[in-house]
């Protein structure tokens, strides 16, 4: 049920694109985990599925909803965000130039600068905030493609999708934006310009921490179905889809992606205010507080809250940082973000040396918790930290 312009996004969500299984009247969807499928006699597929391999029923399902709530025309899942991006550098025509934010998803900023020149394709890192250095950046004729990230982690640097998108298309590119920390539910980048957008569906579309996943949606302009279709080509032919159990567990979370990322909003808010003024922090990094730099953006393109991620660099250094990370109890050590459950990381230690992220910045996913009691924690913990120097 793509696309249906008489239905909200939150009510496409909530009712999983509002397919009832005819067989039995479920509102559950069924799981459709067969991996093949019956020819009639004159060895045709009346019912259009051939092969588990580039399709399955219920993996339509889930990106049939996807593509709803990005107002796309076409939706491919993946077994991972990291999957999702590197089939769209993959499709792109080679060589080809690409231009990417300094401050973006680590692991994806690796591939694109150790692996991808192995496929022909060359990248040029920027600050994605500026818009000069973009323009800059392109190179006529070969630059084939513009990532952004925004907000992007760890840092939450905003992107101005719409700016961007004008340059990219003036220059005769394609742009694409990962908008895995903001969920459909704040932005939708096609709506802004984007011709592709890329989530980790791992993270919010998801919430509950028990499924990789990835997604590309792909705008119905006139720049996207080339690209869409040899994506979906390298999708079937290296057999990069995402699983039957994994795609109903991800309908499963989106039914309740708007008030999940309603509360971890509004939750993320309340803590960076609250932790305004503490002597443990350095600098809070939050895009919701009226004195990040491009609070106005956000507040622009991010419709319902500012998202429920946000990092703090604490006063002391990294030793102070990680102190700070061992004292938490109910804020869990533990990598990704976007579930129910409240969650900290030290990126520096997992990025490395070569990491942008500062030593004494923690990063914090916020969960379903009451707001007040993970503010505590945090607080014991800054303090605690503090006296053990």
């Amino acid at each position: 049920m793509p696309n249906k312009p008489d239905l909200s996004p939150e009510t496409v969500a909530a009712q999983a694109g509002g397919a009832v299984d005819p067989a039995t009247g479920a509102i559950i969807p069924p799981i459709h985990l067969a991996s093949t499928y019956e020819r009639d006699a004159d060895l045709t597929y009346p019912k259009g599925f051939i092969y588990g391999r580039p399709d399955n029923a219920t993996i339509r399902q889930a990106e049939d909803v996807i593509t709803s709530l990005e107002a796309g025309d076409r939706t491919l899942l993946l077994p991972s965000g990291m999957a999702a991006a590197t089939t769209l550098f993959l499709a792109l025509e080679t060589p080809a130039h690409v231009i990417a934010p300094r401050v973006m998803y680590w692991s994806l900023r690796n591939w694109l600068a150790e692996t991808a020149p192995r496929f022909g394709i060359e990248t040029t890192f920027v600050d994605a905030t500026d818009l000069d250095a973009i323009r800059a950046a392109i190179q006529p004729g070969r630059t084939r493609l513009i990532w952004l990230e925004t907000p992007a982690n760890p840092l939450w640097h905003i992107s101005d999708i719409a700016a961007v998108a004008q340059i990219v298309h003036g220059a005769g590119a394609l742009l694409a934006v990962d908008s895995t920390c903001a969920s459909p539910a704040l932005t939708r980048p096609l709506a802004l310009g984007a011709d592709v957008v890329m989530h980790s569906a791992t993270k919010y579309l998801n919430g509950h921490s028990d499924v990789l996943a990835g997604s590309l949606t792909f705008s119905r302009t006139r720049r996207a179905p080339a690209i869409a279709e040899r994506a979906a080509a390298y999708r079937a032919s290296m057999g990069s889809i995402l699983g039957p159990l994994e795609a109903a567990l991800l309908l499963r979370g989106m039914r309740t992606l708007f008030v999940r990322v309603a509360r971890q909003s509004e939750s993320a808010l309340e803590i960076a205010r609250a932790m305004t003024g503490n002597a443990a922090v350095a600098e809070i990094l939050y895009p919701g507080l009226e004195d990040h730099p491009a609070h106005d953006i956000a507040r622009r393109q991010m419709t319902g809250g500012f998202g429920g991620m946000l990092s703090i660099r604490v006063a002391g250094g990294e030793a102070t940082a990680v102190r700070t990370a061992a004292a938490l109890t109910l804020w869990k050590r533990a990598t990704s973000l976007g579930g129910v459950e409240s969650l900290v990381e030290h990126r520096a230690s997992i990025e490395g040396p070569a990491s942008p992220c500062p030593p004494d910045l923690l990063r914090f996913s916020v969960g379903l918790e009451n707001p007040a009691d993970l503010v505590a924690d945090l607080q014991h913990a800054l303090a605690q930290a503090r006296n053990d120097r």
